[in-house]
């Protein structure tokens, strides 16, 4: 198994660079000038040349992929134009809260997407099931920027439930850093008024993010499931007399979960891109946020910085993926 991890993060290598050619080349398509929007609207002709030649855009494109693949090697991802700060600093800054954001809404999608999966399948034809599918799935045919605003219309503005946005209300101070994970924080700071206002403050944009793939993770368990168990195996064990929620829970479920797994190690990464509509309904100073305002200035460094991070999160949820089939069946091997 090492020796396959080993390989597939030398392979992470080719894929970031082939990532980074990529947009480099998208990014330089679009009829844009990012040394004007450096620069300002009042600033002069002769102002916005300096700074092009500043920033190194007066070279040649390949040259400037060059130099930059370069400085990439040394830890250096370059310097943002929007924020006028390093971008790896503004990556250290801006990723935790998107990680936070992304890992309580895969969890959500993880439990609520199962246990749904498997009370439907459970109660095919059922009233149960009708009414366990239809909310998910109505709700994953919501445009989820829509599903945003009327969150906030009903649970803020009408019934004023939960907060509008943000990771903690305004008046309020941050948890010391630690990991940077405000939930983690606040319990290891033992300040457990700031962890409930943190999780109010969570609800809303996670539950967002994750209703539409939900319905997904619900369907495809559903649907494993039903056809597990009409394995022999589960006859097998229905006949030596066990109940039946040990033939589904210790000898099906497992079974069934595997073509799930393949599911959640996608929804992590779509996940990951869904968090640049949510973060700027919910004003949430995550990186999608940042990649948001980093593309309003055509900001090419911060536009390559969130990609790659990204792209490397990807990468490694699916290697986690893999490592978990040989976990749940010792059958596969890898």
């Amino acid at each position: 198994m090492w020796a396959y991890i080993a390989r597939r993060l030398v392979l992470l290598v080719f894929v970031l660079f082939g990532v980074s050619l990529l947009t480099f080349t998208i990014s330089h398509l679009i009829p844009a000038d990012p040394a004007r929007y450096a620069a300002g609207l009042e600033a002069t002709p002769e102002q916005v040349e300096a700074l092009r030649r500043k920033l190194g855009l007066d070279l040649p494109p390949p040259i400037q992929y060059v130099r930059y693949i370069t400085n990439l090697l040394r830890g250096d991802f370059g310097f943002s134009i929007a924020t006028r700060r390093p971008v790896l600093e503004d990556l250290k800054d801006f990723l935790p809260a998107t990680l936070e954001l992304v890992v309580v809404a895969y969890m959500l999608t993880l439990i609520g997407g199962i246990v749904a999966g498997v009370i439907s399948a459970t109660s095919r034809g059922k009233l149960s099931d009708y009414l366990t599918r239809i909310p998910i799935i109505a709700g994953s045919g919501t445009p989820m920027f829509w599903l945003a605003l009327m969150g906030q219309l009903t649970l803020y503005y009408s019934w004023d439930l939960l907060p509008y946005g943000g990771r903690i209300d305004m008046l309020a101070y941050p948890p010391p850093t630690v990991s940077g994970f405000f939930l983690i924080d606040t319990l290891l700071v033992g300040d457990f008024d700031l962890f409930r206002q943190t999780l109010i403050h969570i609800a809303m944009p996670a539950g967002v993010l994750a209703i539409g793939r939900m319905a997904i993770i619900t369907r495809l368990t559903r649907a494993s499931l039903l056809e597990t168990l009409n394995e022999d195996f589960v006859r097998t064990a229905r006949s030596k007399g066990l109940t039946e929620r040990i033939v589904i829970y210790r000898h099906t479920l497992k079974v069934a979960f595997i073509p799930v797994l393949t599911e959640l190690g996608l929804q992590f990464g779509w996940m990951l891109a869904g968090t640049i509509v949510v973060e700027s309904i919910f004003a949430w100073p995550g990186i999608g946020r940042y990649a948001f305002h980093a593309i309003q200035f055509h900001d090419l460094p911060a536009i390559m910085g969130v990609t790659l991070a990204l792209t490397l999160f990807k990468v490694l949820s699916n290697l986690l993926v893999d490592v978990f089939y040989v976990v749940i069946d010792p059958r596969i091997r890898l």
